[in-house]
């Protein structure tokens, strides 16, 4: 525990890492506090592409917890910066909620529904069959198709609910193209979240509740994993994967319960 304890930065998932829904978990405010009192670089990792980082530091206020926004990092935001990085000046027609659509617009990436180099899917309440018909004749003309995260389900409060991944299956099976995912667990997501605290691997650890993206993603890029057990995963659970994480804990409550 003294390592991670002694880390220059963190990197955090938020669902199940950070909250459930609406719900801060245990521990959080401790951890969150002792990162800001002890001049800790960190910033919060996450595959929803729905909100801004200014949403999400408002709805952490909500939750009783002060964190600015640039302590946010989100897929929307890594999806504009690998389309830029890959074609500056590109355009792309885009299904999902308005954040995304912001992070295209930061990153000079602009709306074409004709000709666009790329399509772009990400988590959305507005899905339609018009949309699904648009980016499948679209994509059959050339454009490449990106996911904003691999993710197949999301949970709310209400219940399951479908995610990229599940949303972007009828256009790759239409078309037979594969689409590009940016969100965890490619390391390509946790690299941009080291270059904005501006860490070196070893110098950070990296907290999640998923397995199959979190911990994942923080092996393949060479950085501690911690895999908390308040979210998706049960201890049981470690033992169905070919790798493990570097530490598990209950919470993130339980980094700080360590110093006292």
């Amino acid at each position: 525990m003294q390592k991670i304890l002694n880390k220059i930065g963190f990197i955090c998932d938020m669902d199940g890492v950070i909250y459930h829904g609406n719900q801060i978990l245990d521990g959080v405010k401790e951890f969150v506090n002792w990162m800001i009192e002890n001049d800790k670089r960190f910033v919060f990792l996450t595959n929803s592409p729905e909100r801004t980082p200014h949403e999400l530091s408002m709805k952490l206020e909500r939750m009783g917890l002060s964190v600015s926004p640039d302590h946010f990092y989100t897929s929307a935001m890594a999806t504009a910066e690998f389309l830029r990085s890959q074609m500056p000046d590109c355009t792309a027609y885009v299904i999902g909620e308005a954040a995304l659509t912001k992070a295209m617009y930061d990153q000079g990436i602009y709306m074409n529904d004709v000709n666009p180099d790329y399509v772009v899917i990400g988590e959305t309440r507005t899905y339609s069959f018009e949309k699904l018909e648009k980016a499948i004749a679209l994509v059959n003309k050339g454009a490449k198709l990106i996911g904003a995260n691999p993710d197949t389900v999301g949970v709310t409060e209400q219940g399951i609910m479908p995610a990229t991944g599940s949303l972007i299956a009828p256009i790759e099976i239409s078309t037979g193209k594969k689409a590009y995912f940016v969100g965890k667990p490619n390391p390509l997501m946790l690299r941009h979240g080291l270059k904005k605290i501006g860490c070196h691997s070893e110098d950070i650890a990296f907290i999640g509740d998923r397995m199959d993206t979190d911990i994942i993603a923080g092996i393949e890029s060479n950085v501690d994993t911690v895999l908390v057990l308040s979210g998706v995963t049960a201890r049981e659970d470690i033992d169905n994967f070919p790798y493990r994480p570097k530490y598990v804990l209950d919470c993130v409550g339980d980094i700080v319960k360590a110093i006292r």
